[in-house]
């Protein structure tokens, strides 16, 4: 077996293979790799030391059985059997739900994990979401400080178990994203930097050095990126990938690397024969990320939209810190601008920021379902000092308002896992690091972070005890009694009707027109045929609709038919959708 290793600064790279070492030959039509060969199967465990340093996992390493800091072992992609013919699922018209593999089930794994996407089919999703699957220290974690880009978390079952969890996903019509991070690496596990420059000094992240995108050496840190995304598109049949945090991708160079990957991957796309997608979270407002690589941008297929989530947030429950303080104003306005204009910052004042930020969308040029719309996602819950959901503070009516406002927009919908049944369990931030000192580091920040912000420290849940993961597993009990049975029954009517009714995928932003209350808490919109109102209010409201034939499609509590003069009376913390024509 042929074994390669980039590190342009070693003067000798030896490869211990299976209890052998052999010595790395240069490789002079590229420069900077090595390579030699060896016996070597699915399995075989091997690792590169440079100029006799310890040896080291493989930065291509496609499995890591005794995780960050043991040897890489050989994956034989070619020895799975695929069961599902799977043409693919592209994203217009999709409705994607965020799913973190070790909370998802009390076992954590994938083939746990696997074994509940029936239900996944049955709320009428269309795509599956998985948080970062990289190898990081310890069992348990978010996943956003993996240091192996290539391999799978082996606590969660390894690649076999993730081709499992795919196949399974294919066969029940379900498509699968990936979440994945290249905008830094964790801080433990991390050795890159023993065979090459991947960070560099010239730009600074909130993680510190930033990934080389742009510096001497950075075509082929680029490389790197660009060959790990394709291998989960290509190697374990993903269909999509979200790109955490684009914003921190430092990049000066005239092609940014977010053009250069949706290249590569529109390319395998096209090979291949079935659609493959990008979504990056970004926070830029700035259109050139969604906008095609023909006209100019970076080529992304669709982004996050805080904004809406923000300007939803903070109409639900009145928060007003940070930077929900720009759409607490006045949230509905802010509800309204998003729902029409994609973004609510597109060139104006934020005051979290002291300056103006973003730039206006092209409504009749991009369309809705590049921005991915939702009322929770792991960021906005895991990121609270408790981790507490909507559910913990909101009324089954409220929640049932926050889905009808996201099942319906016209963007790409998202569900954060459990949120269909309005869970009672909180997504809390946890850790299992193995390194003493980064443990207390960790945890002695999260409590000054939010010590800052008033919570006693003892309110803070410690990231490191292993009831903090444990409290955060999905209580999959909980459907089956109410109020949770309801929420979830009226989850899958709303994406039932997203799947039934034209005009709710209807791609045009421009269409969308909308009518608000501020002072009376209500909000309704027209899509074509359709119209939504939703009340937020403790008491009735008046929505005058106009008049027209009008059918009730779904409603939350029971409502009339909008009287003589067109005017529909919805009740407190209610919302109904219907078609008028």
């Amino acid at each position: 077996m042929q074994f390669e290793v980039w590190a342009p600064q070693a003067d000798r790279v030896t490869l211990h293979c299976d209890g052998a070492t052999r010595a790395l030959e240069r490789v002079p039509e590229r420069p900077g790799w090595w390579t030699g060969e060896a016996d070597a199967e699915d399995g075989t465990r091997y690792g590169f030391a440079v100029d006799d340093g310890p040896v080291l996992p493989d930065p291509r390493s496609r499995r890591q059985p005794d995780g960050p800091d043991g040897l890489s072992a050989v994956v034989d992609h070619g020895r799975h059997e695929w069961r599902a013919d799977w043409p693919g699922r592209a994203l217009p018209g999709a409705v994607l739900y965020e799913l973190h593999v070790g909370t998802y089930t009390p076992e954590g794994t994938l083939d746990a994990a696997a074994d509940r996407l029936v239900h996944l089919r049955e709320l009428g999703v269309t795509h599956v979401e998985l948080m970062p699957l990289c190898p990081f220290p310890g069992r348990h974690g978010w996943g956003y400080e993996g240091v192996s880009l290539w391999a799978v978390h082996e606590p969660y079952g390894g690649p076999e178990s993730l081709k499992r969890f795919v196949d399974r996903a294919h066969e029940l019509g379900l498509g699968v994203v990936l979440d994945v991070v290249h905008n830094h690496l964790g801080p433990s596990g991390n050795y890159l930097p023993a065979f090459g420059p991947y960070f560099t000094e010239t730009h600074q992240t909130p993680w510190g050095s930033a990934v080389n995108l742009d510096a001497p050496g950075s075509d082929e840190v680029r490389a790197y990126l660009v060959g790990s995304a394709l291998a989960w598109l290509r190697d374990y049949r993903i269909d999509g990938l979200r790109l955490d945090a684009v914003h921190t991708l430092r990049d000066t160079r005239a092609c940014h690397f977010l053009e250069e990957l949706s290249s590569a991957v529109a390319a395998l796309a096209a090979e291949s024969g079935r659609p493959l997608f990008l979504v990056g979270e970004s926070d830029l407002n700035d259109p050139r990320v969604i906008t095609p690589r023909a006209e100019h941008g970076f080529g992304l297929d669709a982004q996050w939209n805080d904004d809406f989530h923000h300007a939803l947030h903070a109409a639900l429950t009145g928060e007003s810190q940070g930077y929900y303080a720009d759409f607490a104003r006045a949230p509905f306005a802010a509800l309204a601008r998003t729902l029409t204009g994609g973004y609510f910052h597109d060139g104006t004042y934020s005051s979290f920021r002291g300056r103006r930020h973003g730039r206006p969308l092209d409504r009749a040029r991009v369309a809705g379902h590049r921005l991915l719309g939702y009322t929770q996602t792991h960021d906005q819950i895991g990121n609270r000092a408790q981790g507490d959901r909507l559910s913990a503070s909101l009324s089954p009516g409220l929640l049932a308002c926050a889905a009808t406002l996201a099942l319906t927009a016209p963007f790409t919908p998202m569900l954060f896992m459990g949120e269909e049944w309005a869970a009672g369990t909180p997504w809390q931030f946890f850790t299992d690091h193995t390194d003493p000192d980064l443990a207390e580091a960790v945890r002695r920040g999260r409590r000054r972070e939010f010590a800052a912000h008033g919570w006693a420290e003892e309110d803070v849940p410690d990231p490191q005890d292993p009831a903090t993961r444990e409290r955060s597993c999905l209580d999959w009990s909980e459907p089956e009694r109410e109020p949770h049975a309801r929420v979830l029954a009226w989850y899958r009517r709303l994406i039932a009707l997203r799947h039934e009714q034209p005009d709710l995928t209807d791609p045009d932003l421009a269409d969308t027109k909308v009518a608000y209350d501020e002072t009376a808490r209500w909000l309704a919109f027209r899509r074509g045929d359709v119209r939504v109102a939703v009340n937020l209010g403790g008491e009735p409201a008046a929505i005058p609709l106009g008049t027209g034939k009008v059918e009730v499609l779904a409603a939350w509590d029971p409502v009339a038919a909008p009287d003589t003069d067109g005017v529909l009376r919805v009740p407190g913390e209610s919302c109904v959708v219907l078609t008028q024509t």
